[in-house]
């Protein structure tokens, strides 16, 4: 019997992970039904997006309080991913681990509540991924590392083995974080960026080497 989610926010990545769980669904019968998306000020153009999905919008946030459903964060922004979970943790809904059919998930790994893998997305052997982390397509996460709650991997970004990521980090697309490196809570990895040396927290760092 498929299982009632939610998806918290109508913006692209929530969208996105909508067609995770629809590929799953098409290729595991059914474990999810989408309720709807809840979203606290949508705007127009994403509402006409999820109209063309054949969902709809259930209105803000704070209605997963009274739904007995799984819920996902759909929003990219890792600050903003807290943010929001920090609101829906009270309510005490379980938050689904979503990972797309075309993902690899290795053996011997810890996978925290709100993971969600994009397809394309490689994680290798013994990695830690804290709630709520997102890798997102043809991003890879190499063996040991740690991710931790609520870290953004953007696609075709690498982090390479013995890493670890801080909470609410931003790793941008196409960067890459080499082996045994780590990255400082709430710091952000610029787009195309190579991270050659720790990182301390809160910094945006940017370029090759990434400085």
């Amino acid at each position: 019997m498929s299982e009632p989610v939610v998806i918290v926010g109508c913006g692209g990545h929530g969208r996105e992970i909508f067609g995770i769980i629809a590929a799953l669904n098409d290729s595991s019968g059914d474990p999810w039904k989408v309720v709807g998306f809840l979203d606290d000020a949508p705007s127009e153009a994403n509402l006409r997006g999820v109209d063309r999905l054949g969902a709809a919008w259930l209105g803000p946030n704070e209605l997963l309080s009274r739904l007995d459903a799984h819920y996902v964060i759909g929003i990219g922004d890792p600050r903003i991913r807290a943010g929001v979970a920090a609101r829906l943790d009270p309510f005490g809904r379980p938050a689904a681990v979503i990972v797309h059919p075309a993902a690899t998930l290795g053996l011997d790994n810890e996978v925290a509540d709100g993971v969600v893998l994009f397809a394309g997305a490689r994680i290798t052997t013994n990695v830690t991924l804290g709630r709520h982390v997102h890798i997102n397509q043809n991003a890879t996460v190499g063996h040991d590392s740690v991710l931790a709650d609520y870290v953004q991997v953007n696609p075709l970004a690498a982090v390479s083995g013995n890493c670890g990521i801080g909470r609410e980090v931003l790793i941008g697309t196409n960067s890459c974080v080499l082996q045994g490196r780590t990255v400082g809570d709430g710091s952000t990895v610029g787009a195309g960026a190579c991270v050659v040396r720790d990182v301390g927290a809160g910094r945006v760092v940017k370029g090759v080497p990434a400085g």
